[in-house]
C-alpha cells in the first residue's frame, strides 16, 4: 500500500538522511540511496513539486543529498522539472560550498528558459566574485532586475579589483542611474583605481555626484583610498592639495590619510622635507584619529568577499604607521594574507606579537602550513623562535600545531626539541606526538633515529598505538628490512592490538619486494583468519604483486580457493593479465574452477572483462578472451549480453577497425 501524497516528502527525506549517515556513504550519492528510492516505490508519484518539497525543507542544507535526488528524479521516466524543482535544488547549493555544482544546474536551468529566483542570482553572483570571476558576475547581473545594492557594489568593487575598469564603470554609471546606494567596499575600491588616471576635478566631480544621490560609504576611509592611489602613481602633490577638497565635503581625512602623503613626499628624498613638514602640520591641525572599529569592519568585509590584496595594502599602512588594529583583524590578516603572500602575512604576525597579542590556534596553523605550503621553511623556524620568546608555548594544544609544522617541514631535530621541552614543563606528549615525528622521521629515510624514538617512546611509558606500528612497520617493509617488519607484527599482536589492512599490505609488499611469494601468500591466509573484510581489501594487491612477478598460477590457485571472497576485480586483474601474455588455455581453466564454486562470480566476471573494452588502449587481447570464454560456454547467461558480445566478438583481433557492434 503506498503511503498518502502528503506524507511522501517526509518519508522520502528521512530514508535519504537515515542511509546518509552510514559511514560508508561520506555524504555522497551513492547507489544505495537509489536502492532506498526505488524500495520506497515513489517513482509514479514524482512531480516537480514533490521533489521541491522534499529538498525544501528537509534537505536543504545537504546539498549533496538535494543534487542527487534531484538528478535521481530527472532519469525517470516520463518525468521533467519545473522552475519550482530547480530553484529549491539551486537554494540548497547556493548556501554551500559546492560552486561547481550550483554552477551547472544554474547555466542547465538558464538553457532551459527556467525563471531562476532573484536570491539564488545573488548567492550565484557573490560566489562568481569571490573567485574572481567578477566579468561573468557582471555579465549575471545584466540579467536581472534586482539583485540588492550589497551585490552591485560588491561586483563593482569585484571588476576594479581584477583589473576590468570599463566594465566598471559601466556597473558604476548604471548604479547612478538607477539609485543604487554605494557602501564603502564597491565605491572605495572604485575610487582607488580611478583617481589613479583620473583628473582631479573629475575625481572631485564623482564624489559630488555620489553624494548628491545618497551615500552609505565611510568618507575618511574612501579619502584614504583616494589619496593612496594618487600616491601610488606619483602624484602626490595632487594628493596634497586634495585633502582640504575632501575635507569640504564631509570625506574627512584621518591621520593615516595625511601620513601617507608624508611619507610619499618623504620617499622622494631631503629635497621634500618642507612639503613632509607641512603635510604633518596639517595633520596635527585638520586630522581626525581613525577610527579602529571602522577600519576593523571594513577589513574584514574585504577578507570575507576574497579581496585579499585590497586589505593586504590597507593592513600595511596601519601597521606601518602604527596605527591601532583589533585584535580579530590582525588574526583574519595573517590567516587569509598568509595564503598568497607569506612575507606579508610575517609582518603582521610580528606586529601583532609586537602589541603582545598571541595569535589564536586557528591563526597560528593557518600561517605555519601556508609557510610550509610556500617553502619558508626559516620564516616558520622564526615563527617558532618568536612565540617561544613570548612564552607562547603554555599547553599540549599550542605545542601540537608548531611540532607538526615543523615535521611536515622536515625539521625533525628541531620538532624533536618540542618533546624535550614539553617534557621539562611537565607536559607529556601523547601517541600522536610520536606518531607525526615518526611519520616525518620515516619520510626522510631516517630509520636509525625512528627505532631510538621507538625505543625511548616505550622507555617513557608512552604505548604505541595501531598508527605507530602501521608508521614504523611499512618504512621497514618499503626499505627490504622484512625481518624487522615481521618482528614488529609479532609485537603488535602481543600487545593486543589487531592489524588492520595496511598493516597486511604493507607487510603483503615487503615479503614480495624480496620475491618471498609463498610467505606472502601464508601471510594472506593470516589476514583471511582474522577478518574477511581485510582479507577482501587486500586480496586485489596481492593478485597485482604475484601478477606483475609472473606468478600466474600461484594468483590463480589464491583466488580459486578463496572465491568465497566473491572479489570478481581481482580476478579480472588476473585475467588481464593471462591475456596480455596469450595464455588464454590458463585462463579458461582458471574460469572453469570458478565455475565450478561459484557460477554467479563467473557471470560477474564476464561482465566485468567486457566493461575494460572500453577503457583499454590493447582491446585484441581481451577480444579474444572473450572469444575463448564464448567458445567454452564461459560468459554471463544474460542475453541481451550475449547477443552484444557476440556482435563484438565478429571482428577479427588485430583488424585496425573501430570497436563498434555490427
Amino acid at each position: 500500500m503506498k503511503p498518502p501524497a502528503r506524507d511522501l516528502p517526509t518519508l522520502i527525506s528521512q530514508a535519504l538522511l537515515t542511509v546518509s549517515k552510514n559511514p560508508t556513504q561520506h555524504g555522497k550519492w551513492t547507489a544505495s540511496l537509489e536502492r532506498t528510492l526505488h524500495q520506497l516505490g515513489c517513482r509514479d508519484s514524482l512531480t516537480p513539486s514533490l521533489v521541491a518539497r522534499v529538498i525544501d525543507p528537509y534537505l536543504l542544507h545537504h546539498p549533496s543529498l538535494s543534487l542527487g535526488f534531484f538528478n535521481w528524479a530527472a532519469q525517470q521516466p516520463n518525468f521533467s522539472h519545473s522552475s519550482t524543482s530547480y530553484n529549491c535544488v539551486l537554494k540548497s547549493l547556493a548556501n554551500s560550498r559546492h560552486f561547481n555544482s550550483l554552477e551547472k544546474v544554474f547555466k542547465e536551468a538558464k538553457a532551459r528558459n527556467v525563471c531562476v529566483d532573484g536570491s539564488v542570482y545573488r548567492h550565484f553572483i557573490v560566489s562568481l566574485v569571490k573567485l574572481k570571476r567578477s566579468h561573468e558576475g557582471y555579465m549575471a547581473l545584466s540579467e536581472v532586475c534586482d539583485v540588492g545594492g550589497d551585490v552591485c557594489n560588491l561586483v563593482l568593487g569585484g571588476l576594479v579589483s581584477e583589473g576590468r575598469v570599463e566594465s566598471a564603470q559601466k556597473v558604476f554609471d548604471e548604479m547612478l542611474v538607477r539609485g543604487v546606494r554605494f557602501n564603502t567596499l564597491g565605491f572605495g575600491l572604485f575610487m582607488w583605481r580611478y583617481s589613479k588616471k583620473a583628473e582631479i576635478s573629475r575625481v572631485l566631480g564623482v564624489l559630488d555626484r555620489v553624494r548628491g544621490g545618497g551615500s552609505g560609504f565611510d568618507g575618511s576611509i574612501v579619502a584614504v583610498l583616494i589619496v593612496h592611489g594618487l600616491c601610488e602613481v606619483d602624484r602626490i602633490s595632487e594628493a596634497y592639495s586634495l585633502l582640504e577638497e575632501l575635507r569640504n565635503r564631509d570625506c574627512k581625512p584621518d591621520f593615516i590619510a595625511y601620513r601617507i602623503v608624508a611619507e610619499a613626499y618623504r620617499s622622494n628624498g631631503p629635497g621634500c622635507i618642507f612639503e613632509v613638514q607641512m603635510t604633518l602640520k596639517k595633520k596635527r591641525k585638520l586630522g581626525v584619529a581613525p577610527r579602529a572599529s571602522d577600519y576593523r569592519d571594513f577589513i574584514l568585509a574585504l577578507l570575507s568577499d576574497n579581496f585579499i590584496y585590497e586589505a593586504k595594502v590597507l593592513g600595511h599602512l596601519l601597521i606601518e604607521g602604527n596605527f591601532p588594529v583589533e585584535d580579530d583583524v590582525l588574526d583574519a590578516l595573517v590567516r587569509s594574507v598568509s595564503r598568497v603572500d607569506p612575507c606579508s602575512a610575517m609582518l603582521f604576525f610580528k606586529f601583532m606579537v609586537g602589541k603582545e597579542q598571541a595569535p589564536n590556534l586557528q591563526t597560528l596553523s593557518s600561517l605555519c602550513r601556508n609557510l610550509c605550503k610556500h617553502g619558508k621553511i626559516d620564516d616558520l623556524l622564526e615563527v617558532q623562535q618568536i612565540l617561544s620568546s613570548k612564552d607562547y608555548f603554555t599547553n599540549p594544544e599550542r605545542y601540537n600545531v608548531m611540532f607538526s609544522s615543523l615535521c611536515e617541514a622536515g625539521k625533525v631535530r628541531e620538532a624533536y626539541s618540542i618533546l624535550q621541552e614539553m617534557r621539562k614543563k611537565g607536559l607529556v606528549p601523547d601517541i600522536s606526538f610520536y606518531n607525526i615525528l615518526m611519520e616525518a622521521l620515516c619520510s626522510e629515510d631516517l630509520i636509525r633515529p625512528a627505532k631510538k624514538l621507538w625505543d625511548e617512546m616505550f622507555a617513557c611509558g608512552i604505548f604505541g598505538n595501531l598508527q605507530t606500528y602501521n608508521i614504523l612497520l611499512k618504512k621497514f617493509a618499503e626499505v627490504g628490512q622484512v625481518d624487522d617488519a615481521q618482528g614488529l607484527y609479532d609485537h603488535m599482536l602481543q600487545k593486543g592490538i589487531m592489524p588492520n589492512a595496511i598493516t597486511y599490505t604493507s607487510l603483503l609488499e615487503g615479503l614480495c619486494q624480496e620475491l618471498k611469494f609463498e610467505a606472502a601468500i601464508q601471510f594472506f591466509y593470516k589476514a583471511a583468519d582474522q577478518d574477511v573484510t581485510i582479507a577482501r581489501t587486500i586480496v586485489p594487491r596481492l593478485v597485482l604483486l604475484l601478477c606483475k612477478a609472473g606468478h600466474f598460477l600461484s594468483a590463480s590457485q589464491l583466488l580459486c580457493s578463496n572465491c568465497h571472497l566473491r572479489h570478481k576485480e581481482s580476478h579480472v586483474i588476473l585475467l588481464n593479465y593471462f591475456a596480455d601474455a596469450k595464455e588464454f588455455q590458463i585462463a579458461i581453466n582458471h574460469l572453469r574452477q570458478v565455475m565450478a564454486v561459484s557460477p554467479a562470480l563467473l557471470q560477474d566476471i564476464s561482465t566485468e572483462i567486457f566493461a575494460l573494452l572500453s577503457s583499454s588502449s590493447n582491446p585484441e587481447p581481451i577480444l579474444q578472451l572473450l572469444r575463448e570464454m564464448q567458445q567454452s560456454e564461459l560468459t554471463s547467461t544474460d542475453e541481451n549480453w550475449r547477443r552484444f558480445c557476440g556482435q563484438m566478438l565478429k571482428w577479427v583481433p588485430g583488424e585496425s577497425q573501430p570497436l563498434l557492434p555490427v
